[in-house]
């Protein structure tokens, strides 16, 4: 899934950041809820993940970042979090990091009556996601999905 200008410009800016703090830059997100703008940046680390503290570090320093080159004329939100445990896996390097893992995979149109599938990801090549289910190995476009995300069973 590509980003936007904005999300990319940001993506930019905020990778030496992250840098500076320890940790890297997991996904950005700049979308519309209701009436108002969000700039999310998800933020993670290898080992153990990401702290409020450090969080806290990044927005800081994006917020004055944002404010000198002013990437986006709408008023936002500037949001900067984990991804969490069930994280949205949109980019390539995404699914090769969580390739094994069991996924959640939502669809715009449903197949065998289910708009939900969830199966252990075995391959992912140019948007075609596999997964490997109780039914059975099975492929889909990641254009046709409303999205996928690491399952976590609580």
């Amino acid at each position: 899934m590509a980003y936007s200008k904005i999300e990319q410009q940001v993506l930019e800016m905020a990778k030496p950041v992250a840098d500076d703090n320890g940790c890297y830059i997991y996904d950005v997100e700049y979308l519309k809820e209701g009436k108002s703008r969000t700039l999310r940046i998800f933020v993670d680390k290898e080992d153990g993940g990401i702290s409020l503290d450090e969080c806290e570090a990044i927005s800081r320093r994006m917020s004055d970042l944002l404010d000198e080159s002013d990437p986006v004329k709408e008023n936002y939100m500037l949001e900067v979090s984990s991804p969490g445990i069930e994280r949205r896996l949109s980019q390539d390097w995404h699914f090769e990091k969580y390739m094994g893992e069991t996924i959640d995979i939502g669809l715009y149109k449903a197949i065998n009556g289910s708009k939900q599938l969830s199966g252990k990801l075995i391959s992912y090549s140019d948007g075609k996601i596999t997964i490997e289910s109780d039914n059975g190995e099975l492929s889909i476009m990641q254009s046709e999905t409303t999205g996928v995300k690491l399952h976590f069973d609580f």
